[in-house]
């Protein structure tokens, strides 16, 4: 491909006037991989600081606020069990019930229709997934 660039680039000089010869394209071509060499020497360069995002493990050790086991309220209790664990889990539970039980409103699948377990959890017979989280936060100390 790089002698059918160089053909092109000896044809322009030539029809432009200027007294060219076909080791000017050549020259130029070796400057481009001279230049291609560099940024290829710079990009191995730029694999240094990727390493150092792959140690940032300890940065996802820090949210272990998330994984903090809480203890749930009685109402929460009769769903998710009454023994602690993590605010993720006691989600996935509560989904876990609703899909079981087919809670979700068939019109609105983002509404949840509260049975006479979650009603006392939620405080009212629908809630919102969104809003679901937010009540959620009031069970679980």
């Amino acid at each position: 491909m790089a002698a059918k660039s160089t053909a092109k680039s000896g044809s322009k000089g030539a029809s432009k006037g200027g007294k060219s010869s076909p080791s000017k394209g050549k020259s130029s071509t070796a400057k481009t991989s001279a230049s291609k060499t560099k940024t290829s020497a710079s990009k191995s360069s730029s694999k240094a600081p990727a390493k150092k995002s792959a140690g940032r493990s300890t940065a996802a050790k820090s949210n272990s606020g998330l994984m903090k086991p809480l203890q749930p309220s009685k109402e929460l209790a009769q769903v998710v069990g009454d023994k602690p664990l993590p605010r993720t889990e006691a989600v996935s539970k509560i989904w876990t019930h609703i899909k079981k039980n087919n809670l979700q409103n068939p019109q609105n699948r983002r509404e949840i229709l509260a049975d006479d377990k979650l009603e006392p959890v939620f405080g009212k017979k629908k809630v919102t997934m969104f809003e679901m989280n937010k009540l959620l936060a009031g069970h679980l100390k």
